[in-house]
């Protein structure tokens, strides 16, 4: 019996991408060092320190900051992307997400939130959601990152539920890998082929339905 789906934030929930990568851009042009969108995909699901550690690595720049420096770094760059942030309203949830989460309630599905992001309560909350997830797993707490499987084990943890019972909502490689080995049915929003160890991938937040998530956990 299907009794809990975890969602990612970035990409599931709604569409931050932008505002990140407008943010380490910023940051980059201040280094030097040039981000490309292309390059901004590979940080999807990747938490900050890691996605800087990446970027400083694009001009062989990590050995020339201290860790205190690296941490300064990343807080100037969370800081400018908490001012984007302030902008999100409900409008900016996907398409589809609402209606299916409204339906998990109604059905009384446990809603869980695994995201690398430290921001994440407060986009719910701008995205009005704060009340419709029954847990946010804060990231400060776990020891490691995606694509480990901690994240989602611990949601499953606090919503008190088992892995086995659990669908996991991710769009990024790391994401799915981090579902799959926390064994939990892990379905993909994005290219197939990049997510390609999914269980099962939908191109659009559009397509994930309540009645699709039923009719894939019953066939699974």
């Amino acid at each position: 019996m299907l009794k809990a789906v975890i969602f990612d934030l970035d990409g599931v929930i709604t569409d931050t991408a932008a505002f990140h990568f407008i943010a380490w851009q910023k940051l980059g042009n201040k280094l030097g060092i040039n981000i490309t969108e292309a390059f901004n995909e590979e940080l999807k699901g990747v938490d900050r320190t890691e996605s800087l550690r990446r970027i400083l690595a694009l001009e062989n720049q990590e050995q020339a900051f201290s860790t205190s420096e690296k941490a300064a770094l990343a807080t100037e760059k969370n800081d400018f992307y908490v001012t984007l942030i302030e902008e999100i309203t409900p409008v900016d949830i996907l398409p589809g997400i609402s209606e299916l989460l409204d339906k998990l309630k109604q059905q009384n599905i446990k809603i869980g939130l695994a995201s690398a992001s430290k921001n994440a309560p407060t986009i719910l909350a701008h995205l009005g959601l704060s009340e419709t997830f029954d847990t946010i797993v804060d990231p400060a707490t776990l020891k490691k990152g995606k694509p480990d499987p901690e994240i989602f084990i611990q949601a499953c943890k606090q919503l008190a539920v088992s892995p086995a019972e659990s669908i996991g909502v991710e769009d990024a490689y790391s994401g799915i890998q981090a579902i799959n080995d926390a064994t939990m049915y892990s379905i993909g929003i994005g290219d197939s082929k990049t997510l390609n160890e999914a269980n099962y991938v939908v191109s659009t937040t559009r397509e994930l339905t309540y009645k699709k998530i039923c009719e894939l956990w019953q066939n699974k």
